[in-house]
């Protein structure tokens, strides 16, 4: 069972594909779900396009992980995994990215190049460093990312178009990360007068309960000046540096062909970092879309353009709640609800999204 979005411009060989995918029965064993999600990607790249990124939701790390290692090893791209359970009631879900017509190669174990074109573009997926707390993980994790970046000609301010940052046990962890990412960015010239850099940060763990901070990371080396752009939506969202936190609200870049615009976590907030609609899961969700509204109009898109969404929940019960809303309102759209702690305990769900933008400019095509 899956959903799937497709983006084909005339004028070019890059269709992208991005799909949700769920196991046929979500009562079925770990395993009989897990070879349910491989059949469905296999059948969904019978067409011919090639995985740059997946990411597998799980339920379980600690019991799963060496099973799911198993079936992922062949997988020639970036595959994150991260326990965020989905809330559909299966063990496993799978975000796919994929692109027809590119070369996908390893560089080292979780970071690959994808190439086509004048552009390479890549992804670090499930990064992790076992240090003694979340601000010396994610200081040690994005050091290390930048040393990457700055050994393949490019940089953290100028390449890096998202990240993801998964935080175990998020309301005792989420100060370290954001403290170790502040510092690192100041580093790295990413401030409040220059820019920041589009990104979720959200309740997740991996295998060891030792790794307090995963992270997951694209970077697009070929960019010229212009391309890459920040969203704001000021009528709706203030910027995050006002309440100590380091990123964009959303981030899009230009190609010839395409924008690709990255939407950060969202939640129920106003332009003053006030959380809005305490306990009512039906208001924040209809204003967190109205702030993804707002900052998908600043980029020229609508929800029209969007690709996949994912949703992340504290509090299990609202899943049919949320649910109803998603398929009332967001039909046609691939979308994934877990469970994930938002940073703040007050906000009961937030969203990501990806969407994609026909356009005819100047720059080179995807």
């Amino acid at each position: 069972m899956y959903n799937i979005s497709q983006f084909s411009p005339s004028n070019s060989q890059a269709d992208e594909l991005q799909a949700i995918i769920y196991p046929d029965d979500a009562s079925a064993s770990w395993g009989e779900q897990m070879e349910s999600i491989c059949q469905q990607k296999e059948q969904i790249l019978g067409c011919g396009a090639t995985p740059v990124f997946e990411r597998y939701f799980i339920s379980d790390a600690a019991n799963q992980m060496p099973s799911l290692r198993e079936h992922i090893k062949a997988d020639k791209c970036a595959v994150s995994v991260v326990q965020q359970p989905p809330l559909c009631g299966a063990k496993v879900a799978l975000w796919l990215y994929a692109i027809n017509d590119v070369e996908v190669r390893e560089l080292h174990e979780g970071f690959y190049e994808v190439m086509h074109g004048a552009y390479k573009h890549y992804w670090a997926a499930s990064s992790i460093m076992r240090f003694s707390d979340s601000e010396e993980q994610t200081i040690k994790l994005l050091n290390d990312y930048a040393d990457n970046l700055q050994m393949l000609g490019m940089s953290l301010a100028d390449n890096c178009v998202r990240t993801w940052f998964f935080v175990h046990d998020i309301d005792s962890n989420y100060a370290g990360m954001v403290k170790g990412r502040n510092m690192v960015f100041d580093s790295h010239n990413l401030t409040r007068q220059t820019h920041y850099i589009a990104s979720t940060g959200i309740g997740g763990r991996g295998e060891n309960a030792d790794t307090k901070v995963l992270m997951d990371a694209y970077a697009v080396d070929g960019l010229k000046q212009g391309q890459m752009k920040y969203l704001y939506a000021k009528t709706n969202l203030n910027r995050t540096s006002d309440y100590g936190v380091a990123f964009e609200r959303g981030t899009y870049v230009d190609y010839g062909d395409r924008r690709h615009v990255f939407i950060s976590g969202t939640a129920s907030i106003d332009n003053n970092g006030n959380v809005l609609y305490i306990n009512n899961i039906r208001r924040q969700t209809q204003r967190m879309w109205d702030n993804v509204e707002a900052l998908l109009a600043e980029a020229e898109a609508t929800w029209s353009n969007v690709q996949t969404i994912i949703v992340y929940l504290r509090d299990i019960a609202d899943y049919a709640v949320v649910k109803h809303l998603f398929d009332e309102h967001m039909s046609g759209i691939p979308y994934i609800i877990v469970q994930a702690p938002v940073c703040r305990p007050a906000w009961l769900i937030e969203m990501e999204c990806i969407a994609v933008v026909a356009r005819n400019t100047a720059f080179e095509t995807f």
